[in-house]
Parts: structure tokens; sequence; C-alpha cells
């Protein structure tokens, strides 16, 4: 299959400026181990409006909403062009809540067909403009998604023009939810509000933390992912490099949380995830090289980890 990197230097989703510049740090990384990976694929640049930063901030419980909504849309555009042009993207963004673009872009390429989530991050994004208590949307990408506003736990009452945005985005590419919560897997979660807690209670969500991993077999732990979505036709992995564990790697992502996967544990996630051939699309987020405390160390471990992948998709 023919790669298409999708180069999306977006940041205004998070609550910490520096991830717009994680890609570059990627390429860096490359360029220092004298590898040409970034000259040997095709790729596209997303437009970005990263300069609303400095806007007047509007919509306390959803910060910037009409810019990531823009922005996911943009993302949601390309993805789709990817597809159809028999690429396999591999999208490579700043902060998380493009993904919302991605799945959504996946799933108006192949409308009639049901989507699988693995989200490898240490957490959920589970929440909505009326649950959230920072109002950053990159903790927001899956209930949108999901088109879940979850008001049983709201302790938020967003302005019309808030929600009317946040009704977009729940609806981006195509109506309603994109994915079933039963097709959704998270692999690494360790560090979400209860808010969360209680969505995944109520669907039963399945979520390997990193000790399950390490105790039950990473290869059981993958094999059992695959059978809950043995329904599905295609697979998104969402790779968040907060994943992984920031006092091994380093402190270069905007929400560190300590204990999380070696980078030889999320390759091996991927790996045996590729094997199925039902993975359709792959996103790397959350590279922060202006926070990294040993030098650019996260960014050149996630190279690690994409230039592996990469050529695994070559053997699938």
């Amino acid at each position: 299959m023919t790669i298409q990197l999708i180069k999306n230097r977006s940041d205004i989703g998070a609550g910490t400026r520096g991830s717009d510049m994680g890609i570059d740090a990627m390429e860096i990384a490359a360029i220092n181990q004298n590898n040409d990976f970034f000259n040997r694929h095709h790729f596209v640049d997303v437009a970005t409006q990263n300069e609303s930063i400095y806007h007047k901030n509007t919509n306390t419980f959803a910060k910037r909403i009409e810019h990531v909504q823009q922005q996911c849309q943009r993302v949601c555009t390309v993805v789709i062009k990817s597809i159809q042009d028999g690429f396999f993207p591999i999208v490579l963004s700043g902060d998380h809540s493009s993904a919302l673009g991605t799945i959504s872009g996946i799933k108006a390429a192949f409308p009639e067909k049901t989507l699988g989530v693995i989200w490898i991050d240490a957490h959920a994004d589970l929440h909505s403009p009326f649950t959230s208590p920072s109002g950053n949307i990159h903790g927001m990408p899956i209930a949108a998604a999901m088109n879940l506003d979850n008001l049983p736990d709201k302790i938020n009452d967003p302005e019309e023009s808030t929600l009317q945005q946040w009704s977009q985005m729940k609806n981006l590419g195509m109506e309603g939810a994109k994915f079933a919560p039963e097709h959704l897997i998270y692999f690494g979660l360790r560090d979400f509000e209860s808010a969360e807690q209680n969505i995944m209670n109520q669907f039963s969500i399945k979520a390997y933390k990193v000790e399950e991993v390490r105790l039950s077999g990473l290869t059981v732990c993958v094999q059992d992912a695959l059978e809950r979505l043995q329904n599905c036709n295609h697979i998104y992995i969402s790779f968040d490099v907060d994943s992984m564990d920031c006092d091994q790697i380093s402190y270069g992502t905007g929400t560190p949380v300590p204990v999380g996967f070696t980078p030889e544990e999320v390759m091996s996630i991927m790996e045996h995830l590729v094997a199925s051939r039902k993975v359709s699309c792959i996103e790397f987020a959350e590279i922060n090289p202006l926070l990294d405390n040993k030098g650019n160390k996260m960014a050149e471990t996630a190279f690690q980890v994409l230039d592996f992948i990469s050529q695994k998709l070559n053997l699938y």
C-alpha cells in the first residue's frame, strides 16, 4: 500500500502551546538519523488556524470550538480524499482534537462499513462541553465522534453558540455517531475523570491498562481486542504519545502521565493490529518539543514508532 502523510500542525484544541511543532520535531529526528523517511512518502499539509490562539476566547466550556470545528473539517476533507485516491493515510497531528476530523473522514469515505477505534492514550477523551473541567477540546474527540453529551454528569452550562458548534462537530462528515461504543478499545488508559468513567461503565467500553497488558501478555490482549472488533470492516489507530512512560522517555507532551508503555510495547501493539489487515488509518498526536526535558527525545521516540509501523504496513 502507498502511504500518504497528512501533516496537521494544529494545537488550538490543547491547553498548552507547542504540539504544532511536533511534526517538525519528528522531521528533525529523521534528519539527525540520516533517515530520508519524509522524502520517501507522499504528503499533504493541512492549513491551520493556530493564530486564533491569540483571539479572545468566547467559549469557556469548549475553548476556541469554532476554530477547532473548522480544523476538524479540514482534516476530514483531506482524509476522505486520501482514501479515495487509494492512499493509506497516516495523520501526523498536533493536539488530539483533530482525531475527530480523521475519524469522520474515514467514516465518510466508507459510509456503509463498520469502524472500530483503537485509542492508545493515557486519557479517555470522552468529555463534552457539558462535562469538561478544563474546556480543552483535545479531551472531547471521542465523545463527539460517538455523538455523546453525557448530560447525567453535567457540570457546565454552555452558551447557545457553543452548543451549535458542538452539534456541528458531532455531525462532521456525516450525521450522528461514527462508531459504536462497543467498537472503542483503549490501550494505556490511566488518567480520567468520573464523568468519563461513567460512560465507560454504561457502555462496557474495554480498556487495557498497562499493568493488564504486561500481566496477561501483549499478544493475548491485542488478540482479544481484535476479537471484540471482529464485526468491524475497518480499524483506526490513534496514538497519543502520552500513552508512553514520561519518566522513561520524556515529558515532551502536553499532559504527561507516569507508568506508561515502552516504545517497544506500542510498536508491538500496532504491529499485531496491522497484521489483521483491517487497519485503514493511523494517527500520531500530542508531541510537544517545547516541554521536552530531554532535548528532542519524545519526537525521536515517536519517529521510531512511525518508521517502524510504516515498514510493517508495507508487509501486509
